[in-house]
């Protein structure tokens, strides 16, 4: 039989068709992700969480997928397999056209992780599972056919995959997110589901159809069986750059907002690792791949708590030690891959490793961990994946450099430990005063611990203890405030902290999302009921609840986005305030007396609290309700940008009294919102003014801070005494085109931002 198969002229379905159909199947595949994700964005708060659940679910679909294309082997006949995954893929499109399912229920706040698990299951979960199977199902018809006759490899095939999937990634924020609608982009994603099962048709056939007994009979070479071990190690080398996207992701997405365009950064970066790691010819030989990426990985321990360094030159570092990383472990993976016969077990594991970086980062640090720890965690125990070198031989300079190393690492925390607290900033040592020169030797011994794990690079044992020792003295280095509690739910992480103000009765608790404060509160009880920062009497916030104070006796007031409750303060008798908060955590801090009594105390009326998304809650409420509406609702800096629509603002319009006042509250360090803000408000059917406040030096003042808002009105009249006061501006409504349910660029706003500073761009 077999001489016959050998003398049998042979026909293969064209060998472009298998990278055709694998590249257009991870198209569709990381096409989707994005798009889902954006889909039930808006229904949890414009959280970051949103996207690492969302990511942990595909990973856990990829791997149903790999586990199906797995089990499709003990199908003997590459026709039958053929048939049966067609039938899967129709079934599969029954759920479709794409769309978030109403069969999960309404957003929860309270398990927010289980009601966007139950939405992606039910909405694209068979899809999506059923596609991500194409890549290693069609590469083992490969190594059936093509392989086992010419011995041409079929991992190649596993490089187009993920170039289809980085072009696709690449084509959502640049090309599909501005030109098309949600709902284009949903139908147009389901036609192409629909076209691809053709291409797959197509293929299924002429491979069954190839005049050759070895396209039925003939096997893949298997090698030497697989040892639990080694199935250990791929599931381990595929968890590290899974765990550390979602960390870098998490880390880019607190600091500018919860969008496409900077989710795909990360995750196009993870999919370049697979082309240059499965390349037969890799573009960066695994060599100096270990060396860049132990200079970046130190480099990235000692900046990572440095939160106020340059975000360009962060971003640069975070995303260059990931990228190395994940290189370095997937070159390890490539290195210890099976023969093809053990093709789809291979891709099974490397599937399981996905689901357990993944899972770890979006289910079971948050449960853990009482700050983002995951990242520096997985970040220091990817040092394990580096040589080891011979442990019996090591070199005096090498043992000298790692005692360097530790000495650079332990003592700058040390330092601040013991001299930091009795240095003061009074006394002057020739051109610097001794806070200068210490901050100058702190970061002295950090960089020589830099350098010093970068020389150990080739032992990863001492690489790890100095990156690890490293992690922990930045932290407490960089953390020079005083935080008393930290706690984290699905929407982030917040703080409690004390700092001392002397002009407004020395001692201040504060509250922190990320790097963002939500509120200050004086401990001094002459102090204690007045709103500081963003809503101090002088800012705009202030300006309005002092003018509506002025003409009404009694104001119904909303607040979107709840923070320290510092808007409470402005309560009088028979005022009511509501607020709208989507985290109940926020809740849970805001009214414990013990931290925060703005609710409690400062409010001289009833406070009533509505938790869940704002967009949702806010249209629950009665037509001319409020006097005041605040839209308040940032999370570190990231924007919910479904707040911030025309859709969205001609909702809240609804909801003011004919003379009321709807005010925005836009302050960001990242994003310009001014202009698409003016532009939303005008296309709403609003009168809009804005304002861009600069608090002034007053040593006797409160503390204020520099605050960007726009106040949007029914009528030109309600805003007359606003314009009269000369701090208020007439919108532009022409600097932006108006952000709608369809449309966001924030891209553009974080463009527009940089131009703002820095004159030199276009």
């Amino acid at each position: 039989m077999t001489t016959l198969a050998a003398e049998t002229p042979v026909r293969h379905a064209p060998p472009a068709l298998f990278a055709v159909t694998v590249f257009t199947s991870a198209a569709l595949v990381f096409l989707v992700q994005p798009m889902v994700a954006k889909l039930v964005l808006p229904l949890l708060g414009g959280s970051s969480s949103v996207w690492n659940t969302s990511m942990a679910f595909f990973q856990i679909a990829l791997l149903a997928g790999y586990a199906y294309a797995h089990a499709l082997q003990r199908i003997a006949s590459v026709r039958n397999q053929a048939l049966v995954h067609c039938a899967a893929l129709a079934i599969a499109a029954l759920v479709l056209p794409l769309r978030v399912h109403e069969l999960a229920g309404p957003p929860s706040s309270e398990h927010p992780n289980l009601w966007l698990l139950s939405v992606l299951t039910l909405s694209i979960g068979a899809p999506f599972a059923v596609l991500s199977a194409t890549a290693p199902l069609v590469q083992a018809w490969h190594a059936r056919t093509i392989g086992a006759t010419e011995g041409k490899e079929p991992y190649v095939l596993y490089a187009a995959s993920n170039l289809g999937s980085l072009i696709a990634l690449l084509a959502y924020p640049l090309i599909v997110e501005p030109a098309f609608t949600l709902v284009g982009q949903r139908y147009g994603w389901s036609g192409g589901y629909g076209l691809f099962v053709l291409l797959i048709a197509s293929l299924g056939f002429a491979v069954s159809r190839a005049r050759s007994v070895a396209v039925e009979q003939k096997s893949a070479p298997v090698g030497a069986p697989t040892s639990w071990r080694d199935r250990a190690i791929w599931v381990l080398l595929a968890a590290i750059p899974s765990s550390l996207m979602l960390g870098v992701t998490t880390y880019i997405t607190t600091d500018v907002a919860s969008a496409p365009f900077l989710w795909v950064l990360p995750l196009a970066l993870y999919l370049g690792t697979f082309i240059i790691a499965f390349q037969e010819k890799p573009a960066i030989p695994p060599d100096l791949t270990l060396t860049f990426q132990a200079a970046a990985m130190a480099a990235c321990a000692v900046l990572l708590p440095f939160r106020s360094t340059f975000f360009g030159l962060q971003l640069f570092i975070h995303l260059a030690a990931f990228f190395l990383t994940a290189l370095m472990c997937h070159q390890r993976l490539v290195a210890r891959r099976p023969e093809p016969g053990r093709l789809t077990e291979f891709y099974l594991c490397l599937s399981i490793g996905g689901v357990v970086g993944g899972g770890f980062n979006a289910f079971v640090a948050p449960l853990i961990f009482q700050d983002v720890w995951e990242y520096q965690i997985i970040l220091a125990l990817s040092c394990f994946a580096r040589p080891w070198g011979n442990l019996n031989r090591i070199p005096t300079w090498i043992w000298a450099m790692f005692v360097l190393g530790v000495i650079g690492a332990v003592g700058a925390p040390i330092a601040v430990t013991f001299a930091g607290p009795r240095l003061t900033t009074q006394s002057v040592v020739g051109a610097f005063d001794q806070s200068e020169l210490f901050d100058m030797g702190m970061k002295t011994l950090l960089v020589m611990a830099v350098i010093s794990a970068f020389m150990v690079r080739g032992r990863a044992l001492m690489f790890f203890a100095i990156v690890a020792i490293l992690s922990y003295a930045s932290e407490i280095t960089a953390d020079r405030t005083d935080t008393r509690q930290s706690r984290r739910s699905f929407f982030g992480v917040l703080k409690i902290s004390e700092t001392f103000i002397p002009n407004i009765g020395g001692k201040v608790r504060m509250l922190a999302h990320g790097t963002t404060l939500h509120g200050a509160q004086a401990q001094d009880p002459k102090y204690r009921c007045q709103p500081m920062v963003y809503y101090a009497p002088r800012t705009p916030i202030g300006q309005v609840f002092r003018a509506k104070e002025a003409q009404s006796q009694a104001l119904r007031i909303g607040a979107v986005g709840l923070g320290t409750g510092s808007v409470a303060a402005y309560v009088r008798p028979g005022d009511r305030l509501t607020f709208f908060e989507i985290d109940p955590l926020v809740v849970s801090i805001s009214t414990d007396p013990k931290l925060f009594s703005y609710t409690t105390e400062c409010a001289k009326g009833p406070v009533d609290y509505v938790i869940g998304d704002a967009r949702l809650t806010v249209a629950k409420q009665p037509a001319g309700s409020f006097d005041i509406l605040l839209i308040d609702a940032f999370s570190s800096d990231a924007v919910p940008a479904h707040l911030l629509t025309v859709e969205a603002v001609r909702g809240y319009l609804t909801k003011l009294k004919p003379d009321g006042i709807l005010i925005l509250h836009l302050s960001n360090r990242n994003l310009d919102l001014m202009g698409p803000a003016q532009a939303v408000a005008r296309k709403a059917g609003g009168w809009a003014l804005a304002q861009e406040f600069r608090p002034k030096k007053d040593p006797h003042g409160s503390w204020e801070s520099p605050e960007d808002a726009v106040i949007v009105a029914k009528t030109h009249e309600a805003l007359a005494g606003f314009m009269a006061t000369g701090q208020w501006k007439r919108a532009d409504p022409f600097k932006a085109r108006p952000w709608t349910d369809d449309y966001t660029n924030l891209a553009g706003s974080l463009y527009s931002n940089l131009r703002g500073r820095w004159n030199w761009l276009p």
